[in-house]
């Protein structure tokens, strides 16, 4: 399939607008009405930023795993949710825990129905679930996402990662532009410092850890057990360093990919067989930890059944950290079969949450702080291109008057009424256009006129001297 890309250079320029002012792009001086023919300082609408999606608080794992988007779907979903009407930069972010849009957008229309629409094919109805922030909210919600004050396990570090991976995802795929990438660089720079200034991290329990406390109150001492791993991803490689770590019998890494098993196992002393091996050898097994991209379960409840007769009722325990799942929810309803999924691990770890509230607190504080900032940041820049304009028309009234007072000056007028024609028409010319919008502007606009007027000509505190 030929995958649809753009380049932002197609959206817009470097400095991510429009450069040329209105005389360059019209060639015309303003009317006496506006401040240029038809198209005024804020000619170019300006997007905004929108987060929308699902997460572990929204939506429970039975339909999380089904809007999840598996690594090698995520460049095409991205070029399609970029092609969107009114959408002019994309990044997705699709984790255990939550599948989200990062846009800017006119507004949240495109997205969410596009959002809807993958929902749909999946057999979802996704609008009681779904979230929308605009703006600042926006900001801060992709601030809170990157430090882990919004994981199911609160401060644990791996989301940073994965933020990481999905904007590197999106730069590749060409739907990350300016402002989009200016976001994620402060939201890095964000959570690495809730990391090095509070103690968030720190405080984290890991679900890995939290499942290898759970193997051992059912089995004891996990030196006598034997341990599958199901996938090479990132939670079962975390799983891997704390039940490698109890010096288990044997350990077994089982991958579709045998050559990618083979190295992975190599870094845990461990065996690696093809998963095409795994149903002959599963009653092997004490303990499953899984976590592959599969889009179908690859444990079901046929294969458990069988794997339990063959041990004659000595238990499993089984840890599914995939999204979509990888074990059949069915499993769970078996005799002897101890399973635990995402969200079944989220919660017992919640329980120890209490002790990190006090550098969760600390680490809200530094993220509010640069929400305000980057908010500042954004208006200003959002303004650059109006006091680049204003500056211009200034400087065009100053060198028409000023070549008027030079020519009087030639004439050998009096300096002084020189000067003060001068001053007279630099007035004129301000207030001119201003006067004529006035009185030409409704009732709501001669408003909205007068308030901008207050605020960007204020009174003189006192009078400026003068000459005697």
């Amino acid at each position: 399939m030929r995958l649809l890309s753009f380049s932002c250079k197609e959206i817009l320029p470097a400095n991510g607008y429009n450069s040329k002012t209105p005389l360059e792009r019209t060639g015309s001086l303003p009317d006496a009405r506006g401040l240029g023919p038809g198209r005024p300082l804020n000619c170019v609408k300006s997007m905004a930023l929108f987060v929308l999606g699902i997460n572990h608080r929204s939506a429970p794992l039975e339909v999380r795993e089904k809007l999840a988007f598996a690594p090698d779907r995520q460049a095409e979903a991205l070029a399609d949710l970029a092609a969107q009407p009114g959408v002019a930069e994309a990044m997705l972010v699709s984790t255990c825990n939550r599948t989200e849009i990062y846009c800017r957008a006119d507004d949240d229309a495109s997205a969410r129905a596009w959002l809807q629409a993958q929902a749909a094919k999946a057999g979802v109805a996704l609008e009681a679930h779904l979230y929308s922030h605009a703006e600042e909210a926006a900001t801060r919600h992709a601030f809170r996402v990157a430090a882990g004050l919004d994981s199911m396990v609160l401060g644990e570090p791996q989301i940073l990662g994965q933020v990481k991976q999905s904007v590197r995802a999106a730069q590749a795929q060409g739907t990350l532009c300016p402002a989009l990438d200016r976001l994620f660089q402060k939201t890095f720079s964000v959570a690495k410092q809730v990391r090095s200034e509070t103690a968030l991290g720190a405080q984290s329990i890991s679900m890995a850890a939290a499942a290898t406390k759970l193997a051992q109150n059912l089995f004891g001492d996990l030196s006598r057990t034997h341990v599958c791993l199901i996938g090479v991803g990132e939670m079962v490689e975390l799983a891997a360093t704390y039940f490698v770590a109890q010096r288990p019998q044997t350990v077994v890494v089982a991958n579709r990919t045998l050559a990618r098993g083979e190295e992975f196992a190599a870094r845990f002393s461990a065996q690696a067989i093809a998963l095409a091996e795994l149903p002959a050898r599963l009653a092997e097994f004490d303990i499953v930890v899984t976590g592959t991209a599969s889009t179908l379960p690859i444990l079901g409840k046929g294969l458990i059944e069988r794997a339990l007769k063959a041990r004659r009722q000595r238990p499993m325990f089984i840890v599914d950290f995939a999204v979509p799942r990888d074990v059949e929810a069915e499993v769970a309803a078996l005799r002897d079969v101890f399973l635990y999924t995402l969200d079944d691990l989220g919660n017992i770890v919640q329980e120890g949450a209490e002790n990190r509230r006090a550098a969760a607190s600390d680490a809200e504080a530094i993220v509010e702080r640069h929400v305000l900032e980057f908010r500042d940041s954004r208006a200003a820049r959002a303004a650059a291109p109006a006091i680049v304009e204003l500056r211009r028309r200034a400087d065009q009234y100053r060198e028409v008057e000023l070549g008027k007072a030079r020519a009087r000056l030639a004439k050998g007028e009096a300096r002084g009424a020189v000067l003060e024609a001068l001053a007279k028409g630099l007035a004129n010319k301000f207030v001119h256009h201003p006067s004529q919008a006035l009185s030409r502007a409704g009732d709501s606009e001669r408003e909205a006129l007068t308030r901008a007027i207050e605020a960007l000509y204020p009174e003189l505190e006192e009078p400026e001297p003068r000459e005697p």
